[in-house]
């Protein structure tokens, strides 16, 4: 036997609430596609590097591996593990650190 109440329309506020969940529901799934698509678009590309002043000097034969920018001074670390500390406005290195 049926019962006569399941067919009785809900009542406003549960279809009020009924539509947030769902609004909700498709948000959720749509703020997931987007992040998904970003993963996929943004890790699958090399970060371009930083690229090395004209104006600063390396030593015969050395390979720039590494480049940091601070305020007053510039640091560039060879593929040979030698650290070259140099003044903002480049030039030649104010110190040389050997690799550890």
């Amino acid at each position: 036997m049926t019962d006569p109440d399941d067919n009785a329309p809900l009542p406003a506020d549960l279809r009020f609430l009924k539509a947030l969940v769902t609004a909700l529901a498709g948000v959720m799934m749509l703020g997931l596609l987007a992040i998904v698509w970003l993963l996929v678009t943004r890790l699958g590309v090399e970060p371009p590097l930083p690229v090395l002043p004209d104006t600063v000097i390396l030593p015969a034969g050395a390979r720039p591996a590494a480049v940091t920018f601070a305020s007053d001074w510039l640091v560039v670390v060879t593929e040979t593990g030698e650290i070259l500390l140099y003044d903002r406005a480049g030039g030649e290195p104010q110190s040389r650190t050997p690799a550890p």
